[in-house]
C-alpha cells in the first residue's frame, strides 16, 4: 500500500498542473476547437516536445522501470492506419462534444464540475463495450 502512496501524489500534481494550466478548461478546450486561441496547442506542441525527448531518452540511457525491468518501446505498426484515424476521430469527437479529454476527467470532478460524472460513466460504458465487441473488431 505504501508504495502506492506516490502514484497519488504524481496524479494529485499532475491534476493541480491541469487545473492551473487550464487545460481542463471547457472554454479553453473550444477556442482550441474553434482555433481562436494558441495555448491548447502550445501545451499540447509542448507535451509532443517532452515525449520525444523523453523517450530518445529512454533509449538512450536503457532506462529501467520501477521493478527493475528494462522500458521498451515497440514500433508502431503502419499497416492499421484506419485502427488510428478512427480511433483518433472518436476520440475527438468525445472531446469535442464534452469539452474534456478522458485524462483530467477526475480532475474535473475533483475541482467540483458534478457533471463530468456523465462523461466518466460514458466513458467507461465505452470501455466496456469495445472490451465485449474487441474479439469481433479487425485488428
Amino acid at each position: 500500500m505504501k508504495k502506492y502512496i506516490k502514484y497519488l501524489l504524481a496524479g494529485t500534481f499532475f491534476g493541480f498542473v491541469l487545473v492551473k494550466a487550464e487545460v481542463v478548461s471547457w472554454f479553453r478546450i473550444q477556442e482550441m476547437f474553434r482555433f481562436d486561441a494558441f495555448h491548447m496547442y502550445g501545451i499540447i506542441g509542448l507535451g509532443i516536445l517532452v515525449a520525444m525527448i523523453s523517450i530518445q531518452i529512454i533509449k538512450k540511457m536503457n532506462v529501467k522501470d520501477i521493478e527493475g525491468n528494462p522500458v521498451t518501446i515497440p514500433p508502431k505498426d503502419h499497416k492499421q492506419v484506419t485502427r488510428y484515424l478512427v480511433g483518433g476521430s472518436l476520440f475527438g469527437l468525445g472531446w469535442a462534444l464534452t469539452g474534456a479529454c478522458p485524462g483530467p476527467l477526475f480532475t474535473l470532478t475533483g475541482a467540483g464540475y458534478g457533471i463530468i460524472l456523465v462523461p466518466i460513466a460514458s466513458a467507461i460504458l465505452g470501455t466496456w463495450t469495445y472490451g465485449v465487441l474487441r474479439p469481433k473488431l479487425p485488428h
